[in-house]
């Protein structure tokens, strides 16, 4: 299965309010809280790897059935090392997958392609309205200094939770909490933005309002029509 695990049907584009987060229907936007990769940078594993692998062996290492690579990746990302990480999908899934994940690992910043057109314009719009702009991303803690080093637009939040560094995980609720703990915000004036539907769902167990991202022109217009005074798409 090539992709994330556990993965649920959602649409793009909606801003979603279920569960614990219906009581935060209609209420205000003061914070927006991004995820990163997707959405603010692009991240593409393959394209870490096409130097040095042809395509069938790269889609055999993205299907996680065969090589493990999202699951060991979520292991890294709630803070497990990237030796570690390696050693265990040696053990689970043999030299082949191990001895790439180690050519991903060095090579990473290649798996990151660039600003996702829109939103570095966007996270300043926010900036601008006074709505608080935030960072909550799944990401192992050594990898995510490349992210820093490449991506100027983090720098431009208000502040960060990186799963590497608290050894919490979307999506499940307590990095939720713990990220409105650090900033300081109501969850019922939030709203989460994450490419992944399963993280959308976690954010509304800890009673904050999400969007699937699909695009930035999209993100804007939903959060104009929820009130927020930022510049339309003309």
């Amino acid at each position: 299965m090539k992709g994330w695990p556990g993965e649920p049907d959602m649409e793009h584009d909606v801003l979603m309010a279920d569960g614990n987060a219906a009581q935060a229907a209609g209420k205000p936007i003061t914070d927006v809280i991004f995820d990163f990769g997707n959405v603010l940078i692009y991240w593409d594993p393959a394209a870490a790897l096409v130097a040095r692998y042809g395509q069938e062996t790269i889609d055999r290492f993205l299907d996680d059935e065969i090589s493990g690579f999202y699951s060991i990746n979520d292991l890294m990302d709630a803070g497990m090392g990237a030796d570690e990480a390696i050693a265990l999908m040696r053990e689970r899934h043999g030299d082949e997958w191990a001895d790439i994940l180690r050519y991903y690992v060095d090579n990473f910043e290649d798996s990151l392609t660039g600003i996702v057109p829109g939103m570095r314009v966007l996270v300043n719009d926010l900036k601008a309205a006074g709505i608080g702009v935030w960072g909550l991303s799944n990401w192992e803690k050594v990898l995510f200094s490349e992210a820093e080093r490449l991506c100027p637009l983090l720098q431009l939040l208000d502040g960060r939770v990186v799963s590497g560094f608290v050894g919490l995980r979307k999506p499940h609720r307590d990095i939720y909490d713990e990220a409105v703990r650090r900033f300081g915000i109501d969850a019922s004036t939030s709203v989460f933005v994450d490419d992944k539907a399963m993280n959308i769902v976690g954010a509304n167990e800890a009673g904050i309002r999400g969007v699937r991202f699909s695009d930035s022109r999209r993100l804007r217009e939903i959060l104009i029509a929820q009130g927020v005074d930022i510049p339309p798409v003309r």
